[in-house]
Formats: structure tokens, C-alpha cells, sequence
């Protein structure tokens, strides 16, 4: 009695992107609350910067990733 395989592996995929997802966004929030390069003093510092650009590397990334699983 267990479960069907096309069941399974779409519950895997689910839960495997919401996984890639909580961990990508816990990643954002560590580096950039606790570190404090999500916010600016009066100016963006370089710092600042970099954060930004990995944020949006890294957010194109994992989009295109999870399209590219999704597709059947």
C-alpha cells in the first residue's frame, strides 16, 4: 500500500522547492539583517552594493532553476 511514483516524485519536487526557496531566503535575511548590509548608513557602501548584486544574482538563479525543474 504505498504511495504512486508520479505522486511521490511530485511531492519531492514540492517540497524540495520550498526547501531551496526557505533556504535561499534564511541565507538573504542572515547576511543581510545581521550583518547589516541590507541597509544603508547615508550612502550604500560597496558593501551594500555586493549584497545587492549577489541578492539578484542569486534570486535570477534559483528562478531559473525552479522554472526549469517545473518544466515537464
Amino acid at each position: 500500500m504505498g504511495m504512486e511514483d508520479e505522486t511521490r516524485d511530485f511531492l519531492v519536487l514540492i517540497v524540495n522547492t520550498i526547501a531551496l526557496i526557505l533556504i535561499w531566503m534564511i541565507a538573504n535575511v542572515l547576511i543581510g539583517i545581521y550583518f547589516g548590509l541590507a541597509f544603508f548608513n547615508k550612502m550604500p557602501d560597496w558593501k551594500n552594493i555586493l549584497y545587492y548584486l549577489f541578492f539578484i544574482l542569486t534570486l535570477y538563479l534559483l528562478i531559473r532553476r525552479t522554472r526549469k525543474k517545473w518544466k515537464f
